[in-house]
Parts: C-alpha cells; structure tokens; sequence
C-alpha cells in the first residue's frame, strides 16, 4: 500500500515555516467537557436474518464540519481543518461498517448527499475531533419524515484504545482486520439508538416507509405522475394517499430505474471504501500523536485529567515513556504538525481518485452523484415517450 511504502515521509517531512513558526506555538489543547461519553457499548447484534420489513436501507452522507470560531484563529488550524474535511468521508464509513455489522439493516451506503431513494438517511456533523475525544451531531430521519435521532453523542480514547505501535513499516505493517476504532463505542450507541427507535414503531409504519421511499423516489423522477400519491398529515408526515397497482407501467419503469440507480449507488459507495481503506494507517498514525500530544500539553501545564468529566477506565500515561519531555517538547511537537501535513499529502491523491470519472461522469463525487440523477431522470422521460 502506498500509504506504507511512503510512511517515513509522514515522519521525516518537517518544513523551515513549521520549524520557525512552532517555536513560539504550542498547540490548543481544550479540556473543558463537552458531553458525558457514551462510554463502553456494546454492539446490538442478531446473528439471524431479520423479516423484511426491519431491514431499512439506509444512506448516510458524508459528514459536515463545524470548526469553532476561535478554534479557527489558532496556529496551524488550517492544516487541521484539511485533516477535519478527510475525516468527513471517513468517519461515515465508520458508522457504515457499524450498522452493517450488527445485521440489524438492508443495504447500507455513505453517499455524497441525500438520495431519494433510500428509507433511512443520516447526516452527521463533526463538532469536536482529536485523538482524545469526538463529538458527532447525528440527524437520522425517514422517507416519511419521521425524525428518529437529532442528538449530539460524545466519546473520549485512551491509551488503551490505540494500537502499541503505530510507526508501520514493511516489517510491521498497518493491520486492518486486528485495528480497533477507538471511538467505536460512539458508532455502537448510534446504531442501538436506531434500533431501539425502529422497536418503537408498528410493523406497519415499518412497510410504510418501504413504499413510501419507492414514491418519493417516482416523484423525483416524474413529480407530475406521483406525487398525487403522497400528502402530508397534521404530523408533516408523508402518508400514502393511494398507491398505483404493481403491474402499473409507470410504477415499473420506476423500478427498473431504481434498480439501476442502486447500482451506481453501490459504485459510489465502493469509492468511499477505496478512500476509507487508504486513509486508515494515516489516520490512526495522526490520531494517535494527537492523543500523545494532548497528553503532553497536559502534563506539561500540570493540568490533570478530568475524569469525573470523563470517567474513570483507563490509566495516565505521558510521553515521558518514550520521550524525554524536557528536551524533545519542540521537537515532538514539530513532528506532530509535520504528521499533520503529511497526512493531508498522502490522503490527497485518494481524494483526487475518488473525485476521476465514474461511468463516464465528471467533478467531484457529489458533482457526478447530481449529473447521475439528472441523466436518470431524462432517462425516464424518454422511455415514457416511446410507445410499448
């Protein structure tokens, strides 16, 4: 893999602007508490198939950034801010994986915006993210417009919760199978949210938000024929006024489109897994110098940690394992702002692929996802025209 091969370079990498720059820089470290920690969760899983009607298909999309103002005013935050929007197209495979592995769900997919298709999509926001802690806003709402979550959920890392050795060479390379998420508790507790919320409603509501993802994704495609179909109740819900009879040609043709779309869909998706495979070892190296580094700063202003804020499982453990803090502060830091931009030089031609041509398409994925559904659309227009 290209991100080993080209490893030592994150490490080696250090430029004359950070050098004179971090000499009178250190780096914000922020202790205030934000939430309490979903702390450890364990994963609602079934290991037998579910009935139909609760396996929901769902898309989340890539996750939205919010940087603090002042956060933003701090030295080098552009170079986190490049790193926070890499991490916007990884978190949601993250949560993606998830929800797969509790088998709890139907087709899962991280996809660049909201697609009319699905029967649950989430939108997440990164509010706060380090190697010490994450704070993710998650709206998840249905094809009817049920809102089943709009919370914040906040998740702290310990030295526990990261690899022992994150310098990964030839000799002692980047593991994906045995690598643990060390916020996997914050993607846990999502899903269990979700399927507590799904076990709140009829089976029913359930069929219901199957048929109506079918006529919303109709509407899209020809609003003039289906949307008669759909009204909203005294709850803004979509309800099914009527729906047209499955030997329906139009209701067929729009099967026959959505078929075709998922399966450009699942290529999309796919894109996301190629960039959320070749940002892992990366991401991990630079999370864990981020935890590393807080824990440095603390030590350093002899703030203790507060576990009352944040709990209790875990140790303290400082650099002063492997560095002698007194003499190598400044180098150390220097070496986390370079991993920092080094993360960003070896993620950005993953993202340049992402963004090359699918199926003929051009710009970025979202740009490609629009013209995807555009071409869909007059696609549609065109075989309503043509006689049978």
């Amino acid at each position: 893999m290209a991100l080993i091969k080209n490893n030592r370079s994150v490490f080696y990498l250090i430029s004359a602007i950070f050098f004179s720059c971090s000499q009178n820089q250190s780096i914000r470290v922020d202790i205030e508490p934000i939430l309490p920690p979903v702390g450890i969760v364990k994963l609602n899983r079934v290991d037998v198939v579910l009935p139909e009607h609760l396996l929901l298909d769902i898309a989340i999309n890539v996750f939205d950034v919010q940087i603090d103002e002042q956060e933003a005013l701090e030295f080098g935050e552009w170079i986190f801010s490049e790193i926070r929007n890499n991490e916007t197209h990884y978190l949601p495979y993250v949560l993606r994986n998830t929800l797969l592995e509790s088998n709890q769900w139907g087709a899962v997919r991280v996809l660049p915006t909201n697609d009319p298709s699905v029967d649950l999509q989430i939108q997440g926001t990164v509010l706060a993210s380090n190697g010490k802690r994450i704070l993710l806003r998650i709206v998840a709402q249905d094809s009817a417009g049920r809102v089943w979550l709009d919370q914040e959920y906040a998740d702290i890392a310990f030295e526990k919760d990261f690899p022992t050795n994150t310098r990964f060479t030839q000799g002692n390379p980047f593991n994906s199978a045995n690598f643990v998420e060390p916020f996997q508790d914050i993607y846990n507790e999502i899903n269990n949210a979700l399927v507590e919320y799904r076990a709140s409603l009829t089976e029913q509501n359930l069929l219901d938000i199957k048929l109506i993802s079918r006529i919303v994704y109709g509407s899209d495609l020809a609003p003039e024929s289906f949307q008669h179909n759909l009204m909203k109740d005294e709850n803004n819900l979509f309800t099914l006024v009527s729906l047209p009879a499955e030997e329906d040609p139009m209701l067929e043709r729009v099967n026959d489109m959505r078929i075709r779309h998922h399966l450009f869909i699942d290529t999309v998706d796919q894109y996301y897994a190629s960039l959320y495979e070749e940002m892992q070892p990366s991401y991990a190296v630079w999370r864990k110098y981020s935890f590393d580094q807080i824990n440095e700063e603390l030590d350093a202003n002899g703030t203790p940690y507060n576990y009352e804020d944040y709990g209790r499982s875990g140790r303290y453990l400082t650099l002063t394992q492997r560095y002698d803090r007194y003499r190598w502060s400044k180098i150390f830091e220097m070496e986390y702002q370079d991993i920092s931009a080094g993360f960003n030089n070896e993620i950005g031609p993953a993202i340049l692929e992402l963004n090359e041509n699918v199926h003929g398409l051009s710009g970025t994925m979202a740009e490609q996802y629009i013209q995807w559904r555009r071409i869909l659309r007059q696609l549609f227009t065109l075989e309503v025209q043509i006689p049978n």
